[in-house]
């Protein structure tokens, strides 16, 4: 009879914890837990992981650099300064080493190179550097994306492209780098094999989040300063249009590309979109001004940061439900998930990368 009492006050124990009181939300999923934070002269504007193993920061002209780590030891391996020889791309007259700014990154899906735009530049030439408001008549100069070969890590080409560029993505099929050009409103679209720009898409103002089909075969960039995402068909370069709402920033879609998320910096929400019904879905709002998201490699979670907030957020995709909101760090500005090990990494802008275990 004792034993029968203890089974079943054990069941009742379980069931009380596994049962909420009204209004009361229970986590299913793991907790985040900090188990990192790096330090160091850095000021990363965003990270991002290769899949493969290392995970690069990209430190504005605060540090005129890149920071490339090892993702599972967390150790530095390599710090890339952002000066450049333009002359000898044949982009300038003079031998003067230049400088940049490097904003956002991407890796090429075969990983031999890491893309990295910078917010401007600096040497003999240039004289108006960007600025977060402006147009195209601003007349600030324009900038360049370097390639990093990731056999030393050097910068061994650049692109000319517009005025204060921001996101870089290159298509899966390794055919096209496209970067968003946010004083220019436009797109530039490099050819990796004519290792040029080829064409040149106006988008409305501020161009920010670029996400690329895993076909290759569509772009989606959100237009932060209206209330559009431009879908590019990158087959002929025509754009079409999803009326996402207000001020949308940063873009990521579910591993099956059935699915589109995007910030909504002013909000503070994520916003959904059924690709297959071309409908809006179900939003979130998960704090002040979210800015980056990233999302797990199954698609179940994704990882919004909250930049007036100070925090990060995990959201869980099928019904878009919070699960977990964490004070990150002072400015949370970029996030990346790193598939291999399941951890997520947050760049700090004042000058810290925290990593997060989601086990």
């Amino acid at each position: 009879m004792r034993k029968r009492f203890l089974s079943l006050f054990l069941i009742a124990s379980l069931c009380a914890i596994a049962v909420p009181a009204q209004g009361e939300v229970v986590l299913t999923e793991p907790k985040m837990k900090l188990i990192k934070t790096i330090n160091g002269s850095i000021s990363p504007k965003s990270v991002k992981s290769s899949g493969d193993g290392v995970v690069s920061a990209h430190n504005m002209m605060y540090r005129h650099s890149i920071t490339v780590y090892d993702a599972k030891t967390f150790e530095l391996l390599k710090t890339v300064p952002d000066s450049v020889s333009l002359q000898k791309y044949g982009f300038s007259k003079s031998a003067s080493i230049f400088k940049g700014s490097p904003v956002e990154g991407t890796f090429s899906p075969d990983g031999k190179y890491l893309y990295v735009s910078n917010y401007a530049m600096y040497g003999p030439g240039y004289n108006k550097e960007g600025h977060d408001t402006c147009s195209p008549a601003s007349g600030y100069d324009t900038s360049f994306v370097y390639r990093i070969n990731r056999s030393n890590y050097e910068i061994d080409a650049v692109y000319p492209v517009g005025s204060v560029p921001k996101v870089v993505e290159a298509t899966p099929d390794n055919k096209y780098v496209l970067v968003a050009n946010w004083c220019s409103y436009t797109v530039s679209v490099i050819s990796v094999d004519a290792q040029k720009v080829v064409k040149t898409i106006k988008i409305g103002r501020y161009p920010r989040g670029i996400a690329i089909s895993n076909d290759s075969k569509r772009a989606y960039v959100a237009e932060m300063g209206g209330n559009r995402v431009h879908v590019i068909n990158l087959e002929d370069f025509t754009v079409t249009y999803i009326p996402i709402g207000s001020n949308p920033r940063a873009i990521v879609l579910s591993p099956d590309n059935t699915r589109m998320y995007v910030t909504m910096n002013l909000s503070g929400k994520v916003a959904s979109w059924d690709l297959v019904a071309n409908k809006a879905g179900k939003s979130v709002k998960t704090g002040e001004a979210a800015r980056s998201l990233a999302i797990s490699a199954d698609g179940s979670t994704m990882f919004v940061v909250n930049f007036k907030s100070n925090t990060m957020s995990k959201v869980r995709t099928s019904d878009m439900k919070v699960l977990e909101t964490i004070r990150a760090c002072s400015e949370p500005i970029g996030v990346t998930y790193d598939a291999p090990t399941g951890n997520t990494w947050v760049a700090c802008y004042k000058g810290q990368i925290k990593i997060y275990s989601n086990n």
